[in-house]
């Protein structure tokens, strides 16, 4: 039996910009629709909405993102762990495994939502493995 293909790089992009041969299965990891884009614009292949921090988590990290940043983080994390997005963690692997698999999300500040949590979240799992 051949050993399981480890899972590629990750790759993250803003779902408003054109999509790109190179991105692979397109993975939109936001609870919310993108504000003003069709489905036909977005070309994602699956919408995880359930991968993405909880309404309360938004709310409570909106609320005063310079203070809570760190604070976000771990409870993030946290909340990735529990089973229905232990789930689409392993989803999300299981496909990068098969292929290349492009994040994308609508937030403007990608370097400081949830996407960097959710990718480091992906890595440590997948070394735990």
């Amino acid at each position: 039996m051949p050993a399981p293909r480890a899972p590629r790089p990750l790759a993250v992009r803003r779902v408003y910009d054109p999509p790109s041969p190179a991105d692979g299965t397109r993975l939109l990891v936001d609870r919310l629709w993108p504000r003003g884009l069709s489905k036909e614009r977005a070309a994602v292949d699956e919408w995880l909405r359930d991968i993405a921090p909880s309404k309360d988590l938004r709310t409570w990290y909106h609320a005063d993102k310079d203070a809570r940043t760190a604070a976000f983080g771990e409870r993030y994390a946290a909340e990735l762990d529990e089973p229905v997005r232990a789930a689409l963690v392993d989803h999300v692997r299981t496909l990068a495994r098969q292929g290349p698999v492009t994040l994308v999300t609508s937030v403007k500040d990608v370097e400081h939502s949830h996407v960097p949590v959710l990718l480091r979240h992906l890595a440590e799992s997948a070394e735990e493995r």
